[in-house]
């Protein structure tokens, strides 16, 4: 269930990890009032932490694209799945190691980084590493596939199954990785969100001892955060919506819910909780025959309260979801891509 901050969320951290599509930024364009928001945690003093899924971009061209849209960063804000990709392969193998490259420019500038040599000939090399590219042949899918069949360790930047791109979401990395996993019959070492490496390269690269994850996928940042323990804040501006919210089983809940990146400067009250009611701020959330209801009137941020609570609890109760089809969440917000 969701927890509660009496005083304003970020005091209580100094690490605060935004993912970006759909947090920051939706396509080419900053989600309203983010830039200022994202200043006023970095004049607070906090560390500031942009983490991405995406492996086919360098630090710096992300931070570039930020700067672009006219949001503050620097390349060493950005921490990317290809460079917890590469400090794994490099804890394993060592300086030097030769890897098979399966991925782009960011996986590749990640490997050499952490002192490895990426290579496209597969001779002599200790691991095979990908990453989304949108220019990887199939032969050299194929080739990596048998390798990895018959032993050759492997190790996934990320295992998104959809990116967001201007035509849609299209498929993404993750689909090459079942596609070589099924076919080799083994897992991968996942380095990104939900997985563990990740979000620790994060706090190694950033710093701080007291992080909170912001994000607006339920699957990986959620997910991600509680990987290791670190609160998380659920924000309403990209893909999750009352759907996704309501059906979230524990390992996908967020610690605090608000509609927009606002939540960080404001106290997070929990519902109370009478028989089958749930109330909060004016709001009362009910699961009636299956169906959520919510009454009264207050902020935006403590209906999604309520609501979550209430449908948490039924899911918890019945092991199904509430029908939330006929609910109407109030306010303006936009449900977009992720990453």
């Amino acid at each position: 269930m969701l927890e509660e901050s009496a005083a304003p969320l970020v005091e209580a951290h100094d690490l605060v990890m935004f993912d970006l599509d759909g947090v920051v930024y939706v396509g080419g364009e900053a989600i309203e009032g983010v830039a200022e928001v994202i200043d006023r945690v970095r004049g607070s003093g906090r560390h500031v932490a942009f983490v991405t899924n995406n492996a086919s971009r360098t630090p710096d061209e992300v931070a570039a694209k930020l700067t672009k849209v006219g949001v503050a960063a620097e390349p060493g804000d950005v921490v990317t799945s290809a460079q917890a990709a590469a400090r794994l392969l490099a804890e394993e193998h060592g300086e030097g190691a030769r890897v098979l490259l399966l991925g782009g420019e960011g996986l590749r500038v990640a490997l050499l980084e952490a002192g490895l040599v990426p290579v496209e000939d597969p001779d002599g090399a200790v691991a095979v590493a990908s990453g989304y590219g949108p220019d990887v042949r199939w032969r050299d899918i194929m080739r990596a596939a048998t390798l990895v069949r018959d032993g050759l360790p492997y190790v996934a930047s990320n295992t998104d199954l959809t990116i967001p791109t201007p035509y849609g979401l299209a498929p993404g990395h993750g689909v090459l990785v079942r596609t070589i996993t099924g076919f080799a019959g083994v897992d991968a070492i996942v380095a990104g969100k939900p997985e563990r490496p990740l979000m620790e390269e994060t706090v190694l690269r950033v710093g701080g001892d007291r992080p909170l994850m912001i994000g607006d996928r339920l699957d990986t940042d959620i997910e991600g955060a509680h990987a290791i323990d670190a609160p998380s804040l659920l924000v309403l501006t990209g893909v999750t919506w009352l759907e996704e919210l309501a059906a979230a089983q524990p390992a996908l809940r967020p610690t605090y819910v608000s509609p927009t990146l606002a939540g960080l400067f404001e106290p997070h009250p929990v519902p109370s909780v009478t028989g089958g009611d749930v109330e909060l701020g004016g709001w009362t959330a009910t699961v009636e025959d299956g169906r959520l209801d919510v009454a009264g009137a207050g902020s935006d941020a403590d209906w999604w309260r309520v609501a979550a609570t209430a449908c948490w609890r039924h899911l918890d109760d019945t092991g199904g979801p509430a029908d939330v089809s006929d609910t109407k969440p109030p306010g303006p917000v936009r449900q977009l891509g992720a990453e």
